[in-house]
């Protein structure tokens, strides 16, 4: 279980997104060396609750990140540091304000052309604000996050629990694991440049920049913002949550709750109209959820097929009977916290428990020098996955995020769907059935999440889709799928059936809740793992209930189905052979809540909602500036998380008595009412974006909360080329967002649109051998087909 054992990985990060990203790769064997200063990560000392750590312990977030690492104190002039980059396959280095600007150009000189470089930032390397303040909450902010969520009329809210570094994390280690795949087989390196802003962006706007294009609102009016339902509702015991995003999902929660009469209420079909008619909605919910416990509604709703789950926290999320049976949980080496598995499993096995987390300095003597590995021959540069075939059986987002990237890294991606059964994402389309007859080819989702791919139409309820599919299977380098396990099972594609179709295949699975376990075969969605891992818990107002998170999980689901993908890869180069992949989206999930898990076994530390605070920043949260009217403020977002910039806050404010002895986090913490009563005078008399200039010129983490339909507008995405422009048979030429990194090889990313309904079947079965009249008969017949049945 140590696929990526022949990698060495030269680790310079500290916070979340980069330490998680070598988390990744330690996880599957790598040898990440962490280099750090003398005093030390500043994560060592780090714990949500603010626990004072006795002399020479280690944090038990710091402890989870860097398991099965080794430590080595040395600055860049070290000769040594030197040896280690030159020797490595991926240096991975967080070096983001002014102060490093020199230390990134110092790494940059050390790291030979064939080595990968891989760099993570708050906006990337380039562009107007490279180099600027940042923190967590002002990137959600900037990204459009924060001002898709909120109850109408009241104050919008971030998504708690750092979601943007983990987010960015799992992103940074599929693109540099890629990059290192072909540096490893071409002799080419790679430079490799993640945004968290583009991060937060891709994972949490919701496409919305995209979809009022396509409505043609030129210019938005109104607040956005708005919360799901039904979602995270009250019930005897607790919270319970549900996910309907299909028309079915919907008509089956009506049935659930005993208003059946309500069917025919077309209006409350849509999330508009309930959302008009929110308080009145709200009580007809609440009148079944109150009178039940979560357990009794959990059982009735998943005999319905209605996606749902318990509202857990880091307390009650390690005794949810699917985490326990699967074995989701290990204890730490070193200390009493549990913490999360590595997401996913390769030929149906769980890797050996990590290493304990090194202490500072552990390895000076130990760390050893190395010849790394040449290829004989340098090959001319392509995209890492040139020449691979993906069959991409995936649906929604989660699944179909992990083989755009692969599509975007080179791969030939076969999107298979059915006439009779349309991706789901494409229902979102629906918002454009009164004014275009192909609305299914509408959604912004699918037109993002689909590009680079070709797409086929197969009927797989009818014996001749699936011997075309086991035709396509023995074509293919990997088979990819995101449904529950049942459905393969009914089409008698398993794992056996793979290798007897082909034998050198990949076959990655992404089930909502794994491949076994009492909750094999439910149905879940981001939502339905927001719920399940203490994600919502952490999200909303202190006086209002659990509020769920909308995107993160999805990508973030893809993207560790997209790594599983890369590790596989990587061990069939060496053994040759077709290997099994299971990538369930709930651990994925699981991970990036790792730290209120931690938090409560470590410490009995039960972490909260705090609306817009949060333990690692104070001040910190959203304040109306001038020209703010009730529904329509001018939101500005600050974030305190170092001593140095509430001075420099300070000094901007002049000073004033309500700012005196709040020198240290622990006081601003107790007094943000305080601070927060002085922050909300001082702005509300001021221009906001001249604020935000201001204090982003001081060196304090401010911005703007950006209306989410306006992202392609930021100045940094126009800058980076974050949207790149298609040109698509039905919608026309619409700006797509692409992938939150960039290659320093690869100029764009996105090569052909998202594939309308069955575009490339001519061209596909073809392929196969299949000459034209055995293709007009399968039109014929209904086993492929442009259009969806009944349109």
């Amino acid at each position: 279980m140590n696929e990526l054992r022949e990698l060495r990985v030269v680790d310079f990060t500290s916070r979340i997104a980069g330490p998680y990203c070598t988390k990744l790769f330690a996880d599957a064997g790598a040898e990440v060396i962490k280099i750090e200063p003398a005093s030390g990560d500043p994560m060592r000392r780090w714990t949500a609750s603010g626990r004072a750590l006795p002399a020479g312990e280690d944090g038990a977030l710091f402890r989870f990140l860097n398991a099965s690492k080794q430590s080595l104190v040395a600055t860049l002039e070290s000769d040594r540091v030197g040896d280690l980059v030159g020797s490595c396959d991926l240096v991975v280095d967080d070096f983001v304000d002014d102060s490093s600007s020199q230390q990134s150009e110092q790494l940059e000189a050390l790291v030979p052309e064939a080595v990968v470089r891989l760099s993570i930032t708050p906006f990337g390397r380039g562009g107007p604000w490279s180099g600027r303040p940042a923190t967590e909450f002002t990137i959600q902010a900037e990204s459009g996050s924060i001002g898709t969520r909120g109850l109408p009329g009241r104050e919008p809210f971030q998504a708690g629990g750092r979601p943007t570094d983990w987010l960015a994390g799992t992103f940074a280690a599929v693109a540099a694991l890629a990059a290192v795949f072909r540096a490893r087989t071409t002799g080419h390196g790679e430079r490799v440049d993640v945004s968290l802003l583009e991060a937060m962006t891709y994972g949490a706007s919701n496409f919305m920049d995209l979809t009022f294009r396509l409505l043609g609102v030129e210019t938005p009016t109104g607040t956005i913002q708005s919360v799901e339902t039904p979602s995270i509702e009250p019930t005897r015991d607790g919270f319970v949550g549900f996910c309907t995003n299909s028309a079915q999902q919907f008509s089956d929660f009506l049935l659930l709750i005993g208003r059946e009469d309500l069917r025919d209420d077309k209006a409350l079909f849509q999330v508009a109209g309930r959302t008009a008619r929110f308080a009145e909605w709200n009580e007809i919910v609440h009148r079944y959820t109150r009178a039940h416990t979560t357990e009794q509604i959990v059982q009735a709703a998943t005999l319905l097929r209605i996606p749902v789950a318990p509202v857990n926290n880091g307390d009650t999320v390690r005794h949810h009977e699917q985490l326990v049976a699967r074995g989701a949980f290990l204890s730490e080496p070193d200390g009493p916290a549990l913490h999360p598995v590595r997401p996913y499993r390769i030929d149906g096995q769980r890797p050996d428990a990590p290493r304990p987390a090194p202490k500072l300095d552990a390895h000076a003597s130990t760390v050893a020098s190395r010849e790394r590995p040449e290829p004989q021959t340098p090959e001319p540069i392509e995209l890492p996955l040139a020449g691979l075939r993906i069959l991409d059986l995936t649906a929604w987002w989660a699944g179909p995020s992990a083989t755009h990237l692969l599509a975007c890294l080179g791969a030939d991606v076969i999107h298979v769907e059915s006439t009779r059964r349309i991706d789901g994402m494409r229902s979102t389309g629906g918002l454009l059935a009164g004014s275009l007859e192909q609305w299914w080819e509408a959604s912004a989702f699918f037109l993002s999440a689909n590009a680079n791919k070709r797409g086929l139409t197969l009927d797989l309820t009818e014996p001749r889709g699936v011997e075309i599919l086991q035709r396509l299977i023995r074509t293919a380098d990997a088979v990819i799928e995101n449904f529950t396990p049942r459905v393969l099972d009914n089409f008698g594609i398993s794992w056996e059936r793979m290798q007897a179709i082909n034998p050198r295949a990949l076959f990655v699975r992404m089930p909502a809740f794994g491949l076994d376990g009492p909750w094999r075969d439910n149905t879940g969605f981001a939502q339905t793992m927001e719920q399940v891992t203490g994600l919502a818990w952490v999200t909303g107002h202190p006086d209002d209930q659990p509020r769920i998170q909308r995107g993160p999980c999805d990508p973030l689901a893809g993207m560790h189905g997209a790594f599983a993908f890369l590790v596989a890869l990587i061990a069939r180069a060496e053994h040759g052979r077709g290997v099994h992949v299971e990538v369930a989206m709930v651990e994925g999930a699981l991970n990036a809540a790792a730290e209120q898990l931690i938090e409560f076994t470590a410490y009995g530390h039960l972490m909260q909602r705090e609306g817009n605070r949060s333990p690692y920043a104070a001040p910190q949260g959203l304040y109306p500036c001038r020209g703010s009217e009730p529904g329509a403020e001018q939101w500005m977002a600050l974030s305190i998380e170092t001593d140095a910039q509430w001075i420099a806050l300070c000094d901007q404010l002049g000073r004033p008595e309500w700012t005196d002895s709040l020198a240290s986090h622990t006081a601003r913490r107790s007094a943000h009412d305080r601070i927060d009563a002085g922050l909300r005078d001082w702005f509300r008399a001021r221009d906001r974006d001249e604020s935000v200039a201001k204090l982003v010129a001081a060196g304090i983490p401010a911005a703007s909360v950006r209306d989410p339909r306006t992202t392609s507008e930021n100045p940094q995405h126009v800058a980076r080329g974050f949207y790149e422009s298609l040109d698509h048979p039905i919608v026309g030429r619409q700006p797509i967002p692409t992938l939150p990194f960039r290659y320093a090889s690869v100029e764009r990313w996105l090569r052909s649109p998202a594939p309308t309904l069955g575009q490339h079947n001519r061209e596909i079965l073809r392929e196969l051998g299949l000459d034209g009249s055995e293709i007009g008969q399968l039109e014929a017949d209904g086993i492929i087909g442009e259009r969806p049945v009944g349109k």
